[in-house]
C-alpha cells in the first residue's frame, strides 16, 4: 500500500491577496516538482485557507503523515511558537494523523543565489529611481 504524506506550506497571510498568491504560487511548483506529495497551503491569519482548514481537506484526501512546512526565512516566533501551537491543537482534532514541522527556511546556498538573482533582477523593481 502507498501510504499518502501531505505537505503543508504555511505562511502569515495578509489582507492583501497578491501577498497570498506567493504560497499559493510556491505550494503548485513544489507539487510539480514532488512526485509523491499531496501539496497544500495555509495562512496563519488573515486569510483562507486555514490551517484547520487545510487539514481537513488531508482528511478528506486519505492522508495520514503531514510535514508543516513554515514559509518563513527565520526562527522567530511564528515559526517556533505560534505554529507549533496551532498543530497541537490539530493533533488534538486529528490524533490519527502524524505531523511533523519543518524548521524555516533559513540559511541555505540556495538562498544565497536567490539574493543574487534578485539583486540581477534589481532594475526592473528599481521604484526608487522613477
Amino acid at each position: 500500500m502507498n501510504e499518502k504524506i501531505g505537505l503543508l506550506l504555511i505562511d502569515h497571510g495578509s489582507r492583501k491577496q497578491d501577498a497570498n498568491k506567493v504560497v499559493i504560487e510556491v505550494a503548485n511548483l513544489v507539487h510539480e516538482m514532488s512526485n509523491s506529495l499531496i501539496v497544500q497551503h495555509a495562512h496563519m491569519e488573515l486569510a483562507a485557507p486555514s490551517l484547520q482548514q487545510a487539514f481537513e481537506r488531508f482528511v478528506a484526501a486519505g492522508v495520514h503523515n503531514v510535514i508543516v512546512q513554515p514559509y518563513f526565512l527565520a526562527p522567530g516566533r511564528h515559526s517556533t511558537s505560534d505554529i507549533p501551537k496551532m498543530v497541537e491543537k490539530i493533533v488534538q482534532k486529528h490524533p490519527n494523523i502524524s505531523i511533523q514541522i519543518g524548521a524555516p527556511l533559513g540559511v541555505h546556498r540556495k538562498m544565497a543565489e536567490l539574493v543574487l538573482e534578485r539583486v540581477r533582477e534589481a532594475d526592473k523593481f528599481n521604484f526608487l529611481s522613477k
